[in-house]
């Protein structure tokens, strides 16, 4: 098997770029006060934290942009009109002195993490094969894998190909799968397709097993359509397939039972296409699965559906399957587990407890023993609205944790409709007169309905940061009504018994949102107490339109946005497009009081991360969309 011509040029493109940029990089290694970030989320616990704070309350307002670099993406728009690309989301790693990271449009490079200059560039060429199936192209980081010695950097890309790259020539591994790539839309059961099948988020690397999930459309016509999103682990230095485990588990197998009719026949997705945690000291990686196709409406698989919109837990050696919790049954919002959960240690009621907590798009926090699964906190079932569209069979009851409490208002009722002057109000009411609202999980209907928290969230992929001394979770998260109208298709358009109305959509009074504020906020809860601690608007938002129109002065009312928490010692990092400001924002992570506010030269669209190097703390972000794109590094003036 051949890749692609593209590609392969691709690999001397990038030799030449090597041979010209060594010189930019440093000749003497890390020293030994470096601080690395090694995965996309700090560590394998995804805690998104760094022991750092040489950068604090006293001098954090003193920040400033220390480099920029530019990816290759923008030359590639200046020069090819085929070019297209979204937001630039991608978090780097840094690993002995250099950060690694992905682009939009599927290249990988290498970047001395002191100065910011290229040190090389590799094309996986994937933007010329397909777009991602979802979304213009984009892509969230890479991984390292250590061989004992130049190691390997990991990309899994839009057009569903895993690379392994030498991390210091960027050159392809010629012993991993064939010519330094795997193909993963091969030995899924079911023909797979570029444009259905991909990858975003970067793959889980654990005792030397690559751990990697799939992004699959969300917009099937046909139920056979898919691909199911089995999770798979490989040899991290040949590339070859360990184990695979069946996220919709085939006939015969645990579960199985609950895709009545055999559905399990012909269902896809369910699949993990956000990232994973994985604790290396027993072995387990943890996988936030998602809803199985079509999102809204699903008379064709009856039953529960396990292991759809779950934390699954298995052992990464052998794929084994230790312990799993559904969080929706039956799923029919789109409800998927959007990040990695958080593994920390807490003390419960005097209790010892290494625990993994996993935030959901519906403003849950769920709390669990890593090690069994049993709940840190009563999960109670509790009785939701039942569908009204035919065919359709919702299950009666829906997991509920009693602790913590929601971090997100839930659901459409007198608690959170907008309220500013009883005027809007009364236009709230009639806009929405028409069409079905209520708590948390009703369904969607032939009428329309209002999800929320809505399918983008409550939390989202960029999930939440944990202090691993404290025990407190940070979550940034937005609140977002959604509107689902299901129609029936035409003839020959779909053998669903029902599709989403693209069409339909309901907008609160006065170009205003539907609820109130805030739209975006960041909560700190305390996970040994399952307490709030504090919760602050995230940015200004529409404040200014709002006293503009007559309203008291509300404050910030937060801004809509998927913006990611980096966390330090002594401080909480958020970067946001507050309106129209590109802004990174530090708040006092005890407090919640906004220390900080630094200008950015671009809308900032990647989480943050931060490291220690040669005796100087960076905060580095990815920054804009399409053809400008860059890393912003902060840190202290010299």
């Amino acid at each position: 098997m051949r890749w692609p011509k593209l590609a392969m040029l691709s690999l001397v493109a990038a030799g030449s770029c090597l041979a010209g940029n060594l010189a930019a990089q440093p000749q003497t290694e890390a020293n030994d006060s470096a601080v690395e970030w090694r995965t996309y989320g700090s560590d394998l616990a995804s805690s998104k934290y760094v022991p750092l704070d040489q950068i604090n309350a006293g001098n954090v307002a003193g920040l400033q942009i220390l480099w920029s670099w530019q990816t290759p993406d923008n030359a590639v728009f200046r020069d090819d009109d085929r070019a297209s690309a979204g937001e630039y989301k991608s978090t780097p790693i840094m690993v002995n002195g250099t950060l690694y990271v992905s682009t939009s449009l599927g290249m990988v490079a290498a970047v001395d993490a002191f100065t910011g200059a290229e040190i090389w560039v590799f094309d996986t060429g994937s933007w010329q094969r397909g777009r991602h199936p979802n979304f213009n192209n984009n892509h969230r980081g890479v991984s390292w894998w250590d061989d004992g010695g130049d190691g390997r950097i990991l990309m899994a890309a839009n057009d569903g190909v895993l690379w392994s790259l030498n991390a210091r020539t960027g050159l392809p591994d010629p012993v991993f799968g064939v010519d330094g790539a795997v193909d993963l839309k091969l030995g899924l059961g079911r023909d797979t397709e570029i444009g259905q099948y991909g990858a975003i988020s970067p793959p889980t690397v654990i005792n030397d097993v690559i751990v990697v999930g799939s992004s699959i459309s969300d917009g099937p016509r046909f139920q056979n359509q898919l691909p199911p999103g089995h999770v798979r682990g490989y040899d991290a230095r040949t590339g070859e397939q360990k184990w695979i485990f069946h996220t919709i588990p085939q006939g015969g197998q645990q579960g199985s039972e609950t895709w009545e009719n055999e559905s399990w026949r012909t269902a896809g997705a369910t699949n993990v296409w956000t990232s994973m945690s994985a604790d290396a000291e027993t072995g387990y990686v943890y996988l936030p699965t998602s809803t199985p196709n079509n999102d809204w409406y699903g008379a064709h698989r009856p039953g529960d559906n396990l292991y759809a919109e779950s934390l699954v837990c298995l052992d990464a050696a052998t794929g084994e399957i230790v312990w799993h919790f559904q969080m929706v049954h039956h799923g029919l919002w789109d409800y998927d587990l959007p990040a990695a959960p958080n593994l920390l240690d807490i003390t419960v009621d005097g209790r010892d407890i290494k625990a993994v907590a996993q935030v959901s798009k519906q403003g849950f926090v769920y709390v669990f023993d890593r090690l069994t699964g049993e709940p840190v906190w009563p999960i109670e079932e509790r009785p939701v609205p039942q569908s009204t569209v035919p065919g359709e069979r919702t299950s009666p009851t829906q997991p509920f944790p009693t602790k913590p409490a929601p971090f997100e208002p839930q659901g459409i009722s007198d608690a959170t409709l907008i309220d500013f002057t009883p005027e809007l109000r009364a236009d709230a009411l009639s806009l929405i007169s028409e069409i079905d609202y209520g708590p948390l999980f009703t369904p969607p209907s032939e009428r329309g309905v209002i999800i929320f928290p809505g399918y983008s969230g409550g939390a989202t992929w960029t999930g939440a940061a944990v202090d691993p001394d404290t025990g407190v979770m940070y979550i940034p998260s937005f609140s977002a009504p959604r509107f689902v109208r299901l129609r029936k298709p035409e003839a020959g358009e779909s053998d669903f018994g029902y599709l989403r109305d693209n069409s339909f959509s309901v907008n609160g009074p006065q170009g205003l949102p539907l609820i109130k504020p805030p739209y975006a906020r960041i909560t700190a809860i305390n996970l040994n107490s399952g307490e709030h601690v504090w919760m602050v608007p995230h940015g200004e938002g529409i404040r200014q339109r709002l006293i503009n129109m007559g309203i008291d002065d509300p404050g910030p009312v937060g801004s809509f946005g998927r913006n990611g928490p980096l966390l330090t010692r002594s401080l909480l990092f958020v970067a946001q497009l507050d309106e129209i400001r590109p802004v990174m924002r530090a708040y006092d992570k005890q407090t919640g009081e906004v220390l900080s506010e630094l200008n950015l030269p671009l809308p900032p669209m990647g989480t943050p991360m931060s490291y220690m190097l040669y005796g100087k703390q960076f905060i580095v972000v990815a920054a804009g969309a399409g053809p400008d794109t860059r890393l912003l590094a902060l840190g202290l003036p010299d």
